[in-house]
């Protein structure tokens, strides 16, 4: 079975749950989308790295889903996603994916 890294998990959760929330015009369904890929990536993130850097990794996800709102206001909505998923996405790499 191929492992997904958890960098494209988590990115792809922010971008994904987004995507979704706009596209349905439903909140919720987003925010599941969000959450399913956060607890996938959280558990590669204990698997990979140790409880910890999860849960370090896990409030900088979060962190990011909540600060890609004001961001959005000064720049569009879909840049703020990308940059906060972008850079979720590499401190998920450099933190846990990059050692496998």
């Amino acid at each position: 079975m191929v492992k997904v890294p958890s960098a494209v998990v988590a990115a792809g959760g922010l971008v994904g749950g987004y995507g979704v929330a706009r596209w349905t015009k439903k909140r919720p369904l987003g925010g599941a989308v969000l959450a399913v890929a956060g607890a996938a990536a959280a558990r590669q993130w204990r698997e990979r790295a140790g409880g910890r850097a999860a849960g370090a990794l896990t409030a900088a996800y979060v962190v990011a889903f909540a600060g890609s709102h004001p961001l959005a206001k000064k720049g569009g909505a879909w840049p703020a996603v990308f940059g906060v998923a972008g850079a979720v996405g590499l401190a998920s790499w450099a933190v846990a994916d990059r050692r496998g």
